[in-house]
């Protein structure tokens, strides 16, 4: 049987464990099927009747959605962090290094296992957002676009949770990188219109990665011009992924070699 063969295998089956590790921990699938729910009618329900969407003329819902599906997606992907944490902290690792696979297989089924469970979470956000009036003008092609970027978006945050999860010495410390991630949405044009906030952080906003992607899911969604945001947010999902996936691996046989 040849190498990259039994890579693949190998892969599918870490892969499948940690998907039934997260349905066995009943808090964590809790949090990924409620919290999309409760954060799609927090910002409609509770903030939308007193946030306007400036020139862009756009009602609250239709505004605010993109933003959502990236923190429902995203969050869940920082957990990635803690969970290769807890693989090194834990003696997993060491049990691992007992069987013939590529060690490289190990933070990559963490990474593919979050991808999958986490655009699930945000497929169950756009659920709600469409039981709550979202109604989008995109195409067939447009929703393609729209499942790669957040796909993309997802696979970026797991794979930047995988380094730093490898960085830090503590499932504790791990879980700091979700906070990161939930909140950086807030300072982007994806929460509130970023004309409306102070100097440093408006441009922080329209400099950030998460604006051009919110926009460009806008746009397809919406039928609204894309200008240059689409090409932008590709850069930047396309970099962090070609970044994060060779420095992990690079972290994982220091972290692992030294065990």
């Amino acid at each position: 049987m040849s190498v990259p063969v039994t890579a693949a295998g190998d892969l599918r089956r870490l892969v499948v464990r940690d998907l039934r590790r997260d349905m066995r921990v009943l808090d964590g699938l809790i949090v990924n099927t409620a919290l999309p729910v409760i954060i799609m009618v927090l910002f409609v329900y509770v903030f939308g009747g007193a946030i306007t969407t400036g020139s862009s003329g756009l009602a609250y819902i239709d505004f605010v959605v993109p933003a959502v599906l990236l923190m429902s997606g995203g969050y869940g992907a920082a957990l990635t962090a803690v969970t290769i944490a807890e693989d090194l902290s834990g003696g997993m690792i060491d049990r691992f290094r007992t069987l013939p696979i590529s060690g490289w297989v190990v933070p990559a089924g963490h990474v593919v296992a979050s991808v999958i469970r986490n655009v699930a979470s945000s497929a169950i956000a756009l659920a709600a957002a469409l039981l709550l009036g979202f109604r989008p003008d995109a195409s067939l092609a447009d929703w393609a676009l729209v499942l790669a970027l957040v796909t993309g978006y997802v696979l970026a945050m797991s794979a930047l949770a995988a380094v730093w999860g490898l960085l830090v010495s503590s499932p504790q410390a791990a879980g700091a990188f979700s906070f990161f991630v939930l909140f950086l949405p807030y300072v982007s044009d994806g929460i509130v219109p970023a004309q409306t906030m102070p100097g440093v952080l408006r441009e922080f906003a329209y400099n950030q990665p998460l604006t051009p992607i919110i926009e460009t899911m806008r746009s397809l969604l919406l039928g609204l011009p894309m200008g240059s945001s689409g090409a932008v947010a590709t850069a930047w999902l396309a970099g962090t992924v070609a970044l994060c996936v060779p420095v992990a691996a690079m972290l994982f046989r220091r972290r692992t070699a030294s065990r």
